[in-house]
């Protein structure tokens, strides 16, 4: 591929001032170019693809505002690729390169399992276009590094798929939690999020029609297909961190959002006596993973003054009337229907692709929330005390954990050595 990057039409009209400049003569405008109620114009629409059309893909297509508009979508099992989206026809690729190189895209959403989500997304950076990424964003720590400075490089506008940074009810009860309005915090409890399987061997089993079984594998070990590891791949180590990495990139994004720290992490991990992971910041705070049952989306934040509980899309207090000047309870309904509404994130998303300004859940944020996540599981997995620097983003003089920061990625998945 040759990843050249793309020139947008709206990076073509800002570099030409108004455009008039290779439009002096009159010229005819087609209508389904102009604007009209619920059908922006064409100069405002962000032509989109799609890599990976899962389930969660689809409800993004759902959600997706009037000035998204997709047209091309990739995925490695081709039977999956919707046909058309709002009466536009779909164009299917089976690798997310030639979809790129191909089309004339302003932005791509990836929504792929996690193991294959990074590299798709480097890609789209270095051809130019601006990426909306599901949750969680990483595999790995090492691998989040790379791509936030890939998309530094680039400039590009990034935004990851927590959306409750884009929710009023999680913004209010964040910022009151950062700004004292609970009093010094002395405790922080979160769900104790179950990790995931590791893989002993299953059956091969036939390949579905149409699907490409190696590249779906990606940078994970080619095993023998079989349908607990394609569409169960959330519950294995070698494509996810399981719960730990799904609810947990929500419920430690808003740990992370309320403490103040969403461009850094905590600074020291263990596991308890019950073998609960807990973790501490430089200011003192300590996070225990105990909870059995709970805010999946938050946590529970004990403050001198009051304790609040942070959920999706909401909070309660104790006392209860303790917070005096609340959201308007319409402020949530635009988060309530199925398929986890993500519409107003998607919106912050396409605004920003317009203005260039950095959207809630930009790139270094969602790698930042999930890094936890996984410094989470490595402590679990390692079984001992581990010191962190989250400016250097390694466990000083510890090289067996330093080795925990990535893995062995297959031939013809390794990440690109210069971004």
């Amino acid at each position: 591929m040759s990843l050249l990057r793309h020139v947008s039409r709206r990076q073509f009209l800002n570099r030409t001032g108004s455009g008039m400049a290779v439009l002096a003569a009159p010229y005819f405008v087609p209508a389904h170019v102009l604007a009209g109620p619920g059908r922006p114009g064409a100069n405002d629409r962000v032509i989109i693809g799609l890599i990976g059309t899962g389930g969660r893909a689809h409800q993004l297509m759902h959600h997706m505002p009037a000035e998204g508009t997709m047209v091309a979508a990739c995925d490695c099992e081709i039977p999956r690729i919707p046909t058309e989206f709002r009466g536009v026809k779909i164009k299917a690729y089976s690798d997310h390169r030639r979809m790129i190189d191909a089309e004339h895209l302003d932005a791509v959403v990836v929504a792929t399992p996690d193991h294959g989500r990074v590299i798709p997304c480097i890609h789209a950076c270095q051809a130019g276009l601006d990426v909306y990424a599901e949750k969680p964003l990483t595999l790995t720590i090492g691998e989040g590094r790379v791509l936030v400075n890939a998309v530094r490089k680039y400039k590009r506008v990034f935004q990851v798929g927590t959306q409750q940074r884009s929710m009023e009810m999680n913004r209010f009860a964040c910022q009151l939690v950062r700004s004292g309005g609970i009093g010094k915090i002395q405790a922080v409890l979160a769900v104790n999020y179950p990790g995931p399987k590791r893989y002993t061997g299953l059956p091969k089993q036939p390949l579905p029609k149409q699907f490409d079984w190696d590249m779906w594998c990606g940078q994970a070990e080619l095993r023998p297909y079989n349908t607990q590891l394609h569409r169960g791949w959330m519950a294995w180590r070698s494509y996810s961190g399981g719960e730990l990495t799904n609810w947990g990139a929500h419920g430690l994004d808003q740990i992370q959002w309320a403490l103040g720290m969403s461009q850094s992490g905590p600074v020291e991990l263990w596991l308890d006596e019950k073998g609960h992971a807990r973790m501490r910041y430089a200011n003192g705070v300590v996070v225990r993973f105990a909870l059995s049952h709970g805010p999946m989306g938050g946590a529970i934040f004990v403050g001198s003054d009051a304790k609040i509980e942070i959920n999706r899309n909401k909070f309660t207090t104790n006392p209860a009337d303790f917070v005096k000047n609340p959201p308007a309870p319409a402020t949530a309904k635009i988060w309530e229907g199925p398929g986890w509404i993500a519409r107003p994130h998607l919106q912050n998303w396409l605004d920003c692709i317009k203005t260039r300004e950095k959207p809630h859940a930009d790139v270094e944020i969602g790698h930042r929330s999930v890094s936890v996540c996984h410094l989470v599981g490595i402590t679990r997995e390692l079984g001992r005390r581990l010191r962190w620097d989250p400016d250097t983003e390694s466990f000083p003089g510890d090289d067996e954990a330093n080795r925990t920061l990535n893995r062995p990625r297959r031939k013809g998945y390794e990440l690109p050595k210069v971004v």
